[in-house]
């Protein structure tokens, strides 16, 4: 099975620029969970909380080091998961584009 979360808007501290770590601003997540499926299914409520949570609390200087703790985080929440793809994006940081960072984690166990 896999799970599709599709830009997941919120806003929070992310970035290393002066005005980043005192004003939130707008990301997107898009992420694909890809987990074994045997009768227990991972809700997919639970996940968006997490990635939300995670990042307001943590307002990571990095997009980069916001991907990692996010796929630590879940694969540790739920051990059905086979790999996770995660893509963090900052839509308004630069006035022509939106700027992106993203991963593909594959599972230890």
């Amino acid at each position: 099975m896999t799970i599709h979360v599709e830009d997941l808007k919120f806003q929070c501290i992310l970035g290393i620029l002066d005005f980043e770590r005192t004003t939130p601003q707008d990301v997107i997540v898009n992420l694909d969970i890809e987990y074994e499926y045997e009768g227990n299914f991972i809700n997919y409520v639970d996940v968006v909380q997490i990635v939300k949570d995670l990042m307001k609390e943590s307002e990571f200087l990095l997009i980069e080091d916001a991907l990692e703790n996010i796929n630590l985080k879940l694969i540790k929440e739920f051990n059905s998961i086979k790999n996770i793809r995660l893509k963090i994006t900052k839509p308004s940081i630069l006035k022509d584009c939106k700027v992106s960072v993203s991963n593909h984690y594959e599972s230890q166990s």
